[in-house]
């Protein structure tokens, strides 16, 4: 019985390395499968970034807006006490499709669509430039996307924001902390309804119970904040919501205005010049042309030269409408 136990053991230890041999090797096996897996989960991670980074980019507006003065000649009477706790504003933008005019190109705008259409229906003219015959080709105007949205804009008050709290204590104490700072009135303050407080950024927004607390406490840079035996100076801020609404993007091409290729060769003549006659030209209905607003030449490139539709007016000169109402 004794020998049957030896050799059992034995043959146990001899099979044992075997065994752990095997082991060691599905475990570098499994590891090498992990180490694929996540570069492959990596590069798919850049790859979204990357897809991101091009969606958020392509959905940003960037546009230079004029200054406007704005003149509020009414206000609207609450419904309720509820409206009184915000001051609102909004505001509707329209922002003009415009087209870049590339060397040799030029734009012309016609008093009448279907004079517009017709040169265009023609295709090639020749238009007589000083001595020297041109032939331009009429095409319709690719015009870029516009954008029409409406910017809402809420100013609580009852509420601030709060910025530069110091890092020093566990987040229910520093809660409670602004709260009996805010409390004073001794500074301006009053009874806080809540606190919402954020320990990462250093920030918290505090709602009072009253209106014309936050009002007070604003005409302050800083307020006081006590944290045990120190007192530190914190930032206070109005409490700004902002909401984007009815946003819509639109394209299309200008019905009155054409663009005329094939002026490459005349970028040592007066682009005004060149305008004069290319309007002469197309004002004679012997040409297929008619009354024209206004011609745009561009014989040198221009870097930035853009023109707004119908209009064909440069970023300066675009105008954005704004519909404002205030209620507060």
């Amino acid at each position: 019985m004794a020998a049957d136990d030896d050799n059992r053991k034995q043959v146990l230890q001899e099979d044992w390395p075997d065994e752990k041999f095997m082991k060691d090797e599905q475990n570098e096996r499994l590891i090498a499968e992990i180490a694929k897996e996540n570069i492959q989960l990596k590069e798919e991670i850049q790859k979204l970034e990357a897809e991101l980074q091009v969606t958020t980019k392509s959905s940003q507006i960037k546009e230079d807006i004029p200054a406007t003065k704005v003149k509020f000649t009414s206000a609207e009477t609450p419904k309720d006490d509820s409206q009184l706790l915000n001051v609102s504003c909004s505001f509707q933008m329209n922002l003009q499709a415009h087209y870049e005019l590339q060397k040799g190109q030029a734009l012309i705008t016609f008093e009448k669509e279907e004079v517009a259409q017709n040169v265009i229906k023609m295709k090639k003219h020749h238009v007589q430039i000083e001595d020297v015959n041109v032939e331009v080709m009429a095409k319709p105007v690719p015009l870029t996307s516009g954008v029409q949205f409406q910017v809402c804009v809420e100013v609580s008050k009852v509420k601030i924001n709060v910025t530069e709290i110091p890092d020093e204590l566990p987040d229910n104490q520093m809660r409670d902390k602004l709260e009996l700072s805010f409390c004073k009135s001794r500074h301006g303050g009053g009874e806080v309804e809540c606190v919402e407080y954020d320990k990462r950024s250093g920030s918290a927004v505090i709602t009072f119970v009253e209106t014309g607390v936050a009002d007070e406490i604003l005409k302050k840079k800083g307020y006081p904040l006590y944290t045990g035996h120190s007192c530190h100076r914190v930032t206070v801020s109005p409490y700004i919501e902002k909401h984007l609404k009815k946003f819509q993007v639109f394209s299309g091409i200008s019905k009155r205005t054409v663009l005329l290729t094939g002026m490459e060769g005349l970028d040592m003549m007066d682009e005004e010049t060149v305008e004069d006659l290319v309007s002469i030209h197309f004002q004679r209905e012997k040409n297929g042309g008619g009354e024209v607003d206004v011609v745009k030449c561009s014989l040198v490139m221009h870097v930035g030269d853009s023109y707004a539709g119908n209009e064909m007016l440069p970023p300066k000169y675009e105008t954005c409408q704004f519909s404002s109402h205030f209620t507060g």
